[in-house]
This record gives structure tokens, C-alpha cells and sequence, in this order.
């Protein structure tokens, strides 16, 4: 059982469905093995006390929160690339928004 090592793994469904908590949790026993985790959290919604009460050991977890959705995937494509990081959790894909969008850049150039 479990999840395949070095593959992408989307944990989709309904908001509240338990999908951070899923990935918290994925976390929790990787590092109880040694792992090296990182969350990037996109939503900037990590709760510290919830990720401890699901065993989440935060002083050993890498945890980013970016401003983009460029920022964010640069941050995963530098961890990913490093071979250093057992698990890597992008909370969530919905939530990369991208840098034109935020600054209100898209459609400027529309006749």
C-alpha cells in the first residue's frame, strides 16, 4: 500500500473534503521515516496546531508560501530538481493564480 515514490499524485474533490488533510497526513508519516518534506502553500492557509495534532513535526517541514502562481512552481521546480525532498505537497493547484491576474495585468491589452 501507500504512494508511488517519485511520481505526481492529485488529490481532488470537494472543498472541506479532506484533501490538505490527506496530504498532512502523508507528511506526518513520511517524516516518522526520515523523510524530508515541504508544503507549498499557495492558499496561505497551513494551520500550524491542526498539522501537529495530525503528527506534522513543522520545525523539520520546509513550508513556502508564495505571492504567485510563478513563484509557487519555481519553488517546486527548484525542490523537485534538488533530489532532496521525499515529499512535496502544493496546497493547492486552484490557488496558483498567476502574476498578470493578481496585478490585474489580464486583459489590459484588449481593444
Amino acid at each position: 500500500g501507500g504512494l508511488p515514490k517519485g511520481r505526481i499524485i492529485e488529490i481532488y474533490g470537494p472543498e472541506s473534503s479532506g484533501k490538505t488533510t490527506l496530504a498532512l497526513q502523508t507528511v506526518a508519516e513520511a517524516q516518522k521515516k526520515g523523510g524530508i518534506c515541504a508544503f507549498v502553500d499557495a492558499e496561505h492557509a497551513l494551520d500550524p496546531v491542526y498539522a501537529r495534532k495530525l503528527g506534522v513535526d513543522l520545525e523539520n517541514l520546509l513550508i513556502s508560501q508564495p505571492d504567485t502562481g510563478e513563484q509557487a512552481l519555481e519553488i517546486t521546480d527548484t525542490l523537485v530538481r534538488s533530489g532532496a525532498i521525499d515529499v512535496l505537497v502544493v496546497d493547492s493547484v486552484a490557488a496558483l493564480v498567476p502574476r498578470a491576474e493578481i496585478e490585474g495585468e489580464m486583459g489590459d491589452n484588449l481593444p
